[in-house]
């Protein structure tokens, strides 16, 4: 196991009618902005609670933040929280709102003379303070609820890029798994997938005898295989809903990556997908991994065959037998879930992989993996693959 610190200080309030609780959580004297994305937390009654849960506090709000939350919209928000001294953040949502109110929270303290971008730039090294923030999670998926990490796209320039920063993690976040009840099904697909592949890119690289961590990492996607399906079939079982609730915030706030080789390359390439065809994320990662795994099933053979083994128990055959079931098994998951593993499930050619390979060299992403061994070449081959 190699060496780590880890701090994961997100306060979780987890359960059925948690947020009575929120007010508690929020400084007496604040001055909160609300944000939120499209008009799915007015219907379902969400934001209705929050304002409840909010009398006497000093509110406004600003909704609209896009999936991939774009640049141009949370520069508008960030003027709107310097205008009105706004003192704490509250985000109502899934990751991409989530996502967006962190770059709120950092860009709101960045100085004035300064390109908030370069945040994303510099990958968040160059934030020195953020207004502070928490979260109403209604889309378990990202995981962004207690991490500090987040990813924005900047349409101008046909960007999507991230940045981590420890000012930037929520102070708390209230999950209830009876707001994910109204989901529609390819929202709950790809939450699922998601979370999946948050898991694999910190599991299937290569082994370091961290047995916590591959136990903790297996488990979640065992839960994941069990209770994904369910949750399209049985939308109101809040048990299932529950899981895979609690395994979306699992799978990215630092415990199962602590210690151990981490991937994230198919991140990288599926960044480029959303990018430049607007897929959504989960749908990009399920195209990229299967492709990925299979060209990189000899560096990772050792932990693709106890994947295989333990997730999908599969224990006859050749290891290359073993290997190719593994990875199979994980692309009819995907497909299982509702979620294409292919260019051409989305209308895609390929004939856009020389400009998604080129915006990977432009961002400098030319040695990618474990290994840092994924080369522009083997991106190529990647994408040509899952055409």
């Amino acid at each position: 196991m190699n060496n780590f610190n880890l701090h994961t200080p997100t306060r979780i309030l987890f359960g059925k009618g948690a947020i009575a609780d929120l007010r508690a959580q929020i400084p007496a004297q604040a001055r909160v902005l609300i944000t939120y994305g499209g008009g799915s937390v007015k219907k379902t009654g969400v934001l209705a609670q929050v304002y409840q849960a909010l009398e006497g506090l000093d509110v406004l709000e600003f909704g609209g933040i896009e999936p991939n939350p774009a640049y141009e919209t949370l520069m508008k928000a960030v003027e709107l929280v310097r205008a009105e001294k706004i003192t704490f953040l509250l985000a109502v949502g899934g990751g991409s709102v989530l996502d967006g109110t962190k770059f709120i929270a950092a860009a709101a303290h960045y100085p004035e003379d300064k390109d908030p971008w370069n945040i994303l730039l510099t990958r968040g090294n160059d934030v020195t303070s953020a207004i502070p923030m928490g979260s109403v999670l209604t889309l378990p998926a990202t995981g962004s609820e207690s991490n500090s990490g987040a990813v924005v796209s900047r349409r101008a320039t046909g960007d999507k890029q991230a940045f981590m920063s420890g000012f930037v993690q929520p102070v708390f976040a209230i999950l209830d798994p009876v707001y994910t009840y109204t989901l529609p099904a390819v929202q709950v697909a790809n939450g699922v997938v998601d979370a999946f592949v948050h898991t694999v890119e910190q599991y299937l690289t290569y082994p370091v005898n961290a047995k916590v961590q591959d136990r903790f990492a297996e488990g979640l996607l065992l839960t994941l295989v069990e209770e994904g399906p369910k949750a399209l079939a049985e939308p109101e079982n809040y048990d299932v809903r529950a899981n895979v609730m609690w395994a979306a915030t699992m799978a990215l706030n630092g415990l199962i990556g602590a210690g151990v080789p981490q991937d994230w390359a198919t991140h990288m390439l599926g960044h480029e997908l959303t990018a430049m065809h607007g897929l959504d994320h989960a749908q990009t990662l399920a195209i990229v991994l299967p492709a990925l795994l299979n060209e990189k099933r000899n560096e990772k053979r050792a932990k693709l065959l106890q994947y295989g083994e333990r997730v999908w128990n599969i224990t006859e055959g050749s290891e290359e037998e073993r290997i190719d079931a593994a990875i199979n098994a994980t692309r009819h998951f995907f497909e299982q879930m509702g979620t294409g593993t292919r260019f051409s499930a989305y209308g895609l050619d390929g004939s856009s992989i020389p400009g998604l390979l080129a915006k990977l060299e432009e961002k400098g992403l030319t040695q990618l993996g474990e290994h840092q061994d994924i080369t522009l070449d083997v991106s190529r081959r990647i994408y040509e693959a899952a055409r």
